[in-house]
């Protein structure tokens, strides 16, 4: 059974960096794209990043691009994402999940706890 939990989130200022990790236990990731998501009280949860494990190049919604940065881990079986340029509307909790490679979105499943990034300004 795939595990997931995520480290790194914290509280800082606008134009800050952070680097957020998912780190994977109980299964490989060699199957899977990995995704990062976000979600605010205000906001639906939204699929910021995500990345094959097999190789491929990731994908970022419009919101991060440029800004932040997916990344596998290989030694740790983990997947990062440094998010840099950091704005107060990227506060959000931030949860990392996983689906079968060429799986629909709706497939997404082991999802993390997640970590809250907090942006002031």
């Amino acid at each position: 059974q795939m595990r997931l939990e995520e480290s790194g989130g914290g509280s800082v200022q606008a134009g800050d960096s952070l680097r957020l990790s998912c780190a994977a236990s109980g299964r490989t990731l060699s199957l899977y794209v990995v995704g990062w998501f976000r979600q605010s009280p205000r906001s639906e949860r939204e699929l910021v990043a995500a990345i094959a494990w097999s190789g491929g190049p990731p994908y970022y919604a419009d919101s991060v691009k440029g800004r932040f940065t997916i990344s596998r881990d290989r030694n740790r079986n983990a997947v990062n994402l440094q998010m840099n340029n950091l704005k107060p509307e990227d506060t959000a909790v931030y949860s990392c999940a996983v689906k079968p490679r060429g799986g629909s979105r709706d497939e997404y499943n082991s999802w993390g706890q997640g970590t809250q990034v907090s942006v002031s300004s």
